[in-house]
């Protein structure tokens, strides 16, 4: 067995019931977590977040092992989950909350976060496919705001639940 070298991640693909079970089926991820993050309110709920005015995306946090998956693997699907390409917007999920967002803890995460963000866009461009939207920005000093318990591990307690997301149907390049 290996050793416990844990990271936290935070990614926004839309709605972030689906999102959060991509991220806690793979194999290296310790736990996750729904949330809000990068808005202009205290301890938001979720109606407050989804009338538009709090700022804040929908937000998963990752806890993860780095002994056991990388954070550009975390990335890599991150950016197959949804439509990096859609400002503010997945499939018939429409708002600022529903935009396309990395926060990075570590500076090496943001220079991983931007290296796949430009792998994919080289994907995408070869697809005659549009521009990442994707904001990547630090997560010094912005709050992560968990969400309401009924929103925790969502699709676990409601299998045929919603899950809405969209994607461009273009897979990460292998290097």
């Amino acid at each position: 067995m290996s050793d416990i070298k844990s990271a936290t991640a935070y990614f926004a693909t839309g709605c972030f019931w689906g999102a959060e079970r991509r991220f806690w089926n793979m194999p290296g991820v310790i736990s996750t977590r729904v949330g809000y993050m990068g808005g202009i309110t205290a301890n938001p709920t979720y109606e407050e977040v989804c009338t538009g005015k709090t700022l804040h995306a929908e937000m998963v946090e990752v806890i993860f092992n780095e002994n056991e998956i990388s954070y550009a693997r975390l990335c890599e699907e991150f950016w197959v989950m949804h439509d990096p390409t859609s400002l503010n917007q997945q499939g018939g999920d429409i708002g600022t909350q529903y935009r396309s967002s990395i926060y990075f803890t570590t500076p090496n995460q943001g220079e991983v976060a931007h290296a796949t963000r430009d792998a994919y866009q080289s994907a995408l461009d070869s697809e005659g496919i549009g521009a990442i939207c994707t904001e990547i920005l630090s997560a010094e000093g912005v709050v992560f705001y968990p969400a309401e318990e009924y929103h925790q591990r969502y699709l676990e307690k409601n299998p045929n639940g919603y899950d809405c997301h969209s994607s461009t149907g273009v897979r990460f390049p292998q290097s």
